[in-house]
């Protein structure tokens, strides 16, 4: 299957992170390999770029767009950008730091399209949303295992569904029936309890998928954890970008940035996608760009 994804905010992102040749610089979410193969290009054959992804999709593909390329000076990792000081500390010279850090929140078109699982509520397929075999948590058991109200806390948490609780009673009730094991099914459930006087554009199951990609992959944890590492990560002045696409993620990235002492931020309100950007792939208009440098003096 060929790995499909549009980097988000390329430009915008080249721009804050103003890699220069011989620079040493970390793609924590490699995806379609877009910002990697930019910045491995931008950095010469003497700078280097980590790139990580838990997608083994994603690894095999920008093995292959390297070889093509004849790009030797990236280094591929699979594992969760939550590790980044361990992979660093195990793939790179004690003490080294890097100029940048670019992290893409996003869910890549390959994972929607991925039959095997179950990220996308078209078709119908298995019950699993984890990036990565070394996810902690199962989709499935989410479903079919959590109770009534941790249920409703995540799909409003992290769907911001409105009807967070009447979905998660109805699921509630349909697995004490028959045991959900298909993306159909639970979509099935999903459109039983929203009325169509309340559908809009996005489909029912929309944030209901969200919440459970976002629950199964620990996607807020990890965040914060990776966010915590990057001062003892990044030499002075080096650069951070992040893009999120759900307030959850953003209010972190903003917090963190805020309260952190060791960052000038340079994006005083977020940057978003251009119209033209978003005609062209439109899974990029909830994107939201935040950059900081860090300082100097630490």
């Amino acid at each position: 299957m060929a790995y499909l994804h549009l980097p988000v905010m390329l430009k915008e992102v080249l721009e804050y992170l103003q890699a220069k040749p011989g620079q040493k610089f970390i793609d924590g979410t490699l995806g379609g390999a877009g910002y990697t193969l930019a910045l491995a290009t931008a950095l010469g054959k003497k700078g280097k770029v980590l790139a990580l992804d838990l997608d083994g999709l994603a690894i095999k593909n920008a093995q292959d767009l390297l070889a093509e390329k004849k790009i030797s000076n990236v280094v591929l990792i699979s594992d969760n950008f939550k590790n980044l000081s361990s992979v660093i500390a195990a793939n790179f010279p004690p003490g080294t730091k890097f100029d940048g850090l670019v992290l893409d929140l996003g869910l890549s078109s390959a994972q929607l399209e991925d039959e095997t699982r179950g990220f996308s509520f078209k078709g119908e397929r298995p019950l699993e949303m984890a990036f990565g075999p070394e996810s902690e948590r199962s989709t499935s058991a989410i479903v079919n295992q959590y109770p009534l109200l941790e249920l409703t806390r995540i799909f409003r948490e992290y769907g911001e569904e409105r009807h967070a609780y009447q979905i998660a009673k109805a699921l509630v009730a349909a697995r004490r029936e028959k045991k959900i094991t298909t993306t159909a099914e639970l979509v099935a459930v999903i459109e039983r309890v929203i009325p169509i006087r309340y559908r809009t554009k996005i489909h029912p199951a929309t944030r209901i998928f969200q919440a459970l990609r976002m629950e199964t992959n620990g996607e807020l944890d990890a965040l914060t954890a990776v966010l915590s590492q990057t001062t003892s990560i990044l030499k002075p002045g080096g650069r951070l970008v992040v893009i999120s696409f759900h307030s959850g993620e953003d209010r972190i990235v903003k917090r963190f940035l805020k309260n952190s002492p060791d960052f000038q931020i340079l994006t005083k309100k977020p940057l978003v996608p251009s119209l033209e950007e978003t005609e062209k792939n439109p899974r990029a208009r909830s994107a939201k760009l935040r950059a900081a440098a860090k300082m100097n003096n630490f």
